[in-house]
């Protein structure tokens, strides 16, 4: 019986391609589901600006 969760969220790293991201996600045995892009905001001069976007892919474990 496997111990991996069903479902998993993998975030492309900040040194990572979403290419790189993909075959790590199916090298440990999940297929694609789902993506999910978040901004990530910082301070500046009182105002929230954003810096960056975190890419999340939702891994869902082959059978």
């Amino acid at each position: 019986m496997s111990t991996k969760k069903k479902t998993v969220w993998f975030e492309v790293g900040e040194d990572e391609t979403i290419d790189d991201c993909l075959r790590r996600l199916a090298a440990e045995g999940y297929r694609v589901a789902g993506r999910m892009e978040e901004p990530v905001f910082m301070e500046k001069d009182g105002e929230y600006v954003p810096i960056r976007q975190v890419i999340k892919f939702k891994g869902i474990l082959e059978e």
